[in-house]
């Protein structure tokens, strides 16, 4: 890394990393910068345990196969500890309030990750803490993701800026909004394609559409599917999330249906596009959820289909492997390594 980019870096010490709206433009670009960095060290089997002796906690009242996985290994390759308490491993906000959970484990971790519900949450931990805060996923926003899938296409295209983004489905919540965000801050043009009950809160909208203005890019909302013709990315998420009742799956699904990522969708998007999926995916009928949800309403696949998923333009195992060098960056930067 350049000394700019270095310099960026080390301002991060101390920071709460809770959604892609507290960071600056050139703070996202340095936490990239030192992701890419961080993953040719990896790759290379160059040691890097520079936080040797530091230990994080990781709360999951949501559980995750990447974002666990993710943190742990991150933490590890830095040389910390880590403690996974699981939704029936802590006590935070049911026997003991947010606010004292926030000061207790202050007193033993050096940094603190929340995977959750909603983002006043996270907010009140960080607010009660005395050391960085990492959100792993709250209803509202999912920042570590975005980083994943910015370094993705930024190691395929060469760039970010200019590039044409298109998220195809429900975007009303952690997805469609950070993902938004995320475009607007770097100088994407980000289009949600959706039925227009399904499209991002207005408010965050025009916050969003403002942020572009400055980087050069753009924010658009279509209920038409030709919307994907050109794009750079074509970016799906599952149309029924974690939790939710079957009651809404018949609803979910007929709205979305036509949203569905295929082969069309690609062949209208060009042969420059590539696909991206925060998984998991289904996509087939190898999971219970899968095919209890394809059996009942007769579809082979949800919101993207196996011949999109595991295709040619599918990046989506290199933007799960990429979870894990982008929150070594965050963790890395916050807590203030020495790289």
């Amino acid at each position: 890394m350049d000394a700019p980019t270095q310099a960026v870096i080390k301002d991060l010490a101390g920071r709460d990393f809770l959604t892609l709206l507290d960071y600056a433009p050139t703070e996202i670009t340095a936490l990239l910068a030192l992701a890419a960095d961080l993953k040719a060290k990896k790759k290379a089997r160059v040691p890097h345990d520079v936080l040797r002796g530091r230990n994080v906690a990781l709360i999951f009242e949501k559980t995750s196969t990447r974002t666990r996985c993710s943190f742990e290994v991150a933490a590890h390759d830095l040389g910390m500890g880590t403690t996974y308490l699981d939704p029936a491993g802590s006590q935070i906000g049911k026997k003991e309030s947010i606010a004292d959970t926030a000061r207790v484990l202050s007193g033993m971790f050096d940094g603190i990750e929340y995977r959750g519900f909603g983002q006043t949450i996270v907010q009140e931990l960080a607010d009660g803490a005395d050391v960085p805060v990492w959100n792993g996923l709250t209803n509202e926003f999912h920042p570590t993701q975005i980083l994943a899938d910015m370094l993705t296409l930024q190691e395929h295209f060469g760039r970010l800026a200019g590039l044409r983004f298109v998220y195809m489905g429900d975007a009303r919540y952690n997805m469609g909004n950070s993902l938004m965000i995320g475009c607007a801050k770097l100088g994407l043009h980000f289009t949600a394609c959706a039925p227009k009950a399904y499209w991002p809160d207005p408010a965050l909208v025009k916050t969003c559409r403002a942020l572009a203005a400055e980087s050069g890019g753009s924010v658009a909302l279509s209920e038409d599917t030709a919307a994907v013709q050109g794009a750079d990315a074509v970016y799906t998420d599952v149309w029924v999330s974690m939790g939710e009742p079957e009651q809404v799956w018949a609803e979910r699904i007929a709205a979305l249906a036509p949203y569905q990522v295929n082969a069309g969708i690609m062949a209208a998007a060009g042969p420059q596009a590539v696909f991206l999926h925060c998984l998991p995916a289904f996509h087939d009928h190898k999971t219970a959820i899968g095919k209890q949800m394809g059996e009942k309403f007769g579809r082979d696949a949800m919101e993207v289909t196996d011949e999109v998923f595991n295709g040619p333009q599918s990046l989506v195992f290199t933007e799960a492997e990429n979870r894990m060098h982008t929150i070594k960056a965050v963790m890395a930067a916050t807590l203030g390594a020495e790289l």
